[in-house]
């Protein structure tokens, strides 16, 4: 599973590595089996989700539903609060062809070489959930505003 010498900021390049090439296998090798993944509200996947399946199927399954997601840039700090990550990348809906471009921050607690906790933060959820809404239903974003409003 996870090499238990591994600084918590390697742990969390190596399951940024994993998302980045769609393993979710390996993103999941890297999450504790009572991971706590905790993201904003107004998100289709939004909530607090407590387990490695709950993680696959509700936040990953959630992303990826009607979108394909790609990560440019992995950006990891490594503090006396925890290791923070910061995610630059895209989101692509399948039905409808529109991008939306993407800046995640998360705060992730590692301990024995797993990660878990993780507190994810994004700009504008609002406008997340509106891309995703838009995604699902097929229907293009008429709204006038840019993707990173």
């Amino acid at each position: 599973m996870s090499d238990r010498t591994e600084s918590p900021a390697d742990v969390v390049r190596a399951l940024y590595d994993a998302l980045s090439r769609g393993d979710v296998p390996g993103v999941l090798a890297r999450v504790a089996p009572d991971v706590i993944v905790d993201e904003p509200n107004r998100l289709p996947y939004g909530g607090v989700h407590r387990g490695r399946e709950a993680f696959a199927e509700s936040v990953l399954g959630g992303i990826t539903a009607h979108a394909d997601f790609s990560i440019d840039a992995a950006d990891v700090f490594e503090g006396p609060a925890g290791v923070v990550g910061r995610l630059t990348g895209s989101l692509k809906a399948r039905s409808t062809g529109e991008e939306y471009p993407l800046t995640v921050v998360e705060v992730h607690r590692v301990e024995d070489g797993l990660v878990h906790e993780i507190d994810v933060y994004i700009k504008n959820p609002e406008r997340l959930a509106e891309f995703f809404a838009h995604a699902e239903s097929g229907a293009p974003d008429h709204s006038g505003q840019s993707a990173s409003s």
